[in-house]
């Protein structure tokens, strides 16, 4: 089921994160001070806003007092952040998810009411989105009872490595037909064995159905 989801913060996790969100199928808002990130963002989103997240009326002015969640990500700016989960809360935004940069600044998130913290060096701003919104997979095509494509994030355990040492035709019977960046929505297709797979990127995988749904869990 869709969600609105307002995203504050267009910094590389926080701009990955909406652009997987969009991808989702989700009606996403991103809010900025910055006009050039929300200028980057303005195709690969729903509604993009330069605003001061921190004031309860530039939030309510870009619909959050209906959205469903929020995911705060100003960078090492503790002040932004909590102010802006302040507004939320008086929005009544029910899900509110907090990026965080130390466990001081986790603390007083939890402590105002953030439903969850989350440390950006722990989880890629891809799998939140799968997490948060219960959808580890963007695409599922069937071309008959043993052919499928599907377009799933990388998983944290392939991220760093590259295609080649994944193995995956020897481990899994299943082979990469394509990379996209989210971050610069660029499509590979037939990647090289030896392009290097980021938290950025999606898969478009050839297998099984059976295969590719061993293959969804991981993500």
């Amino acid at each position: 089921m869709a969600k609105r989801i307002v995203v504050i913060g267009l910094g590389n996790f926080g701009a990955s994160l909406a652009a997987r969100l969009h991808q989702l199928r989700h009606e996403v808002v991103a809010v900025d001070t910055d006009p050039e990130l929300v200028d980057a963002m303005g195709s690969k989103v729903a509604q993009a806003f330069v605003g001061d997240a921190t004031r309860k009326g530039v939030l309510e002015e870009a619909g959050a007092r209906e959205a469903d969640m929020a995911v705060i990500s100003t960078g090492d700016n503790l002040a932004a952040s909590i102010l802006a989960l302040l507004a939320l809360k008086d929005l009544k935004v029910r899900s509110i998810f907090v990026k965080v940069g130390s466990e001081e600044h986790a603390r007083i998130a939890e402590s105002l009411g953030a439903e969850e913290v989350i440390f950006p060096e722990r989880e890629s701003a891809l799998g939140l989105a799968s997490r948060i919104t219960g959808s580890a997979l963007l695409q599922y095509v069937s071309l008959g009872p043993n052919l499928s494509i599907q377009e799933m994030a990388v998983p944290e355990a392939w991220q760093g490595k590259t295609i080649r040492q994944l193995e995956l035709p020897q481990k899994y019977q299943a082979q990469v037909v394509a990379i996209h960046d989210i971050l610069r929505d660029e499509m590979t297709a037939v990647p090289s064995a030896d392009r290097t797979l980021t938290s950025s990127d999606t898969l478009l995988l050839a297998g099984s159905p059976t295969v590719l749904e061993r293959l969804a869990r991981m993500a």
